[in-house]
Parts: C-alpha cells; sequence; structure tokens
C-alpha cells in the first residue's frame, strides 16, 4: 500500500505550475520581493531571535514588527522629498 498526504495532488499541482514559461518571472521577482520582506525582518528588525517565550508573545512581537515595517513601506510610498526653493 502506498500512502500519500491528503495535499499531495496540491502540492504537484503546483510544482507543476510553478514551471510553466508564463509563470517562471513571478518566481524570480519573488527573491526580489516576498523573501527581502522576511530577510529586512532579521537583519534589520530582531527578528534573527528573540528573548520571548510563548506562541501568543512571539505572535504579537511579529505582528508588531511587520506593522512597523508596513508603516515604514507606506511613508515611504506617500515621501514626496523636501522642497525646493
Amino acid at each position: 500500500m502506498v500512502t500519500r498526504h491528503i495535499w499531495q495532488d496540491y502540492v504537484e499541482e503546483t510544482d507543476h505550475l510553478r514551471h510553466r514559461k508564463d509563470v517562471k518571472p513571478i518566481y524570480a521577482e519573488r527573491k526580489e520581493t516576498i523573501e527581502r520582506v522576511f530577510a529586512d525582518a532579521k537583519e534589520k528588525h530582531g527578528m534573527r531571535g528573540t528573548k520571548l517565550r510563548g506562541l501568543k508573545k512571539l505572535s504579537m512581537q511579529a505582528m508588531l514588527t511587520f506593522a512597523a515595517m508596513n508603516l515604514k513601506k507606506m511613508e515611504n510610498w506617500t515621501w514626496q522629498g523636501p522642497e525646493m526653493a
């Protein structure tokens, strides 16, 4: 008897879709967008390690960290730069 995980069909389908020609450029951009966010959180916002214990406390720290990162991102989108005289 061969046992498979109940989601194995979905895993195989996503793996198949990942290698299509029209989807490959999207995965190339992933390292510059999604992965960069987590790398910045680790390097600049203390997500590499924690002194907190427990799921609730760690969830709180992660939510506050990503909320701060989102605020910084929104501020960068809206900032117009200094007025030139």
